[in-house]
């Protein structure tokens, strides 16, 4: 199979690329967090391809995208009014709400599960190939299942070509992390992945939210992808240092000590400028100290240019797990198989 890479669509392109998700073929969608693996929500056969492609776990529930908050009432049998508001407020955006799912929806999208995961994304590119296609559109990241998440067509080509039909290209992800995902009861929210909508701005909606247990214990069913199985890892171990720039110089240096080969650094401004005279490092700054926003859009994209460039060692500059930062920081510690210092 030849991957088709689409860009600068046409009508007619959408057409194609919409006919071909109806028919059971797998698309790569750009979104505003990560590019997805696209197959027909609705087909079995077809979300069975997205599992065969990626090496994807098959308990690993799905998330199914939709153009607006209307397309998703065939698909769940109820809606409450906190879900709602969090529709109104978030939609469109990255954030995944988990609801009652109906029987229109297979148990391939859920992972066995009750309930379905449902998201309005925030690309409008992607929107309207979701109008055109008229289906709801079961979109992971497309990528290997366990590797570093794509955010440009580039990426996803690199893990799919000759797996998928096509992608669908719009230039890099705005975000670059994944979506927050929601599991709501009446008036509670718990959130079952940290992503690109925080606690605190859910709180603003919702005067309870907690965090579900699940994302500390590993032998929990996952309720969300990106839960229970490895995640986001690069080639290369990794390790991520928390502190203030001169902290982490520091402990650069001590874990480099008899490292041979080359060495990827992923680092803020302030904190390449105190370790740019060591030739073994090749750094990628992020911004400054700090702005996990800024580190959140260049994260995967930093480990997949040090896979390109066969790194020995991957040191990464961590941010302070709050706000935003709590998803960042997720995201660092599964990459880093939980090899984080704190200085």
């Amino acid at each position: 199979m030849d991957t088709k890479i689409i860009t600068n669509p046409s009508e007619q392109d959408i057409d194609t690329l919409a006919h071909a998700l109806r028919n059971g073929e797998l698309v790569s969608i750009p979104t505003e967090t990560v590019y997805g693996l696209g197959a027909n929500g609705l087909d079995s056969e077809a979300m069975d391809k997205i599992y065969a492609a990626k090496g994807r776990p098959s308990d690993n529930p799905l998330i199914l995208h939709v153009p607006n908050s209307e397309s998703i009432k065939p698909l769940v049998t109820e809606i409450s009014a906190t879900a709602q508001a969090l529709m109104d407020t978030f939609w469109p955006g990255p954030l995944t709400i988990t609801l009652p799912k109906s029987d229109l929806v297979p148990d391939r999208a859920t992972g066995g599960l009750s309930r379905v995961a449902l998201r309005c994304p925030d690309h409008e590119a992607c929107r309207v190939l979701l109008e055109r296609a008229g289906i709801p559109i079961a979109a992971p990241s497309a990528n290997i299942s366990g590797r570093p998440s794509p955010t440009t067509a580039e990426d996803v080509y690199n893990d799919m070509n000759g797996r998928i039909s096509y992608i669908l290209d719009a230039g890099p992800c705005t975000i670059g992390v994944e979506s927050t995902v929601v599991e709501v009861h009446d008036d509670k929210v718990i959130i079952l992945r940290p992503g690109g909508i925080t606690k605190a701005q859910l709180e603003n909606v919702v005067a309870t939210v907690e965090y579900d247990t699940a994302l500390v214990n590993a032998a929990t069913k996952p309720k969300a992808p990106g839960i229970k199985y490895t995640h986001y890892a690069p080639d290369a171990p990794m390790t991520v240092v928390v502190g203030s720039p001169e902290a982490i110089a520091c402990t650069f240096k001590e874990l480099s000590e008899g490292i041979e080969g080359p060495i990827g650094c992923l680092v803020s401004r302030e904190t390449y400028d105190l370790i740019k005279g060591n030739t073994d490092f090749m750094c990628h700054c992020f911004g400054h100290h700090g702005d996990a926003l800024a580190l959140g859009h260049d994260f995967y994209k930093s480990l997949l240019h040090f896979n390109e460039k066969h790194v020995t060692l991957i040191l990464a500059e961590g941010v302070d797990d709050d706000g935003f930062g709590v998803a960042i920081m997720n995201r660092m510690e599964k990459a880093s198989s939980h090899h984080i210092i704190y200085k």
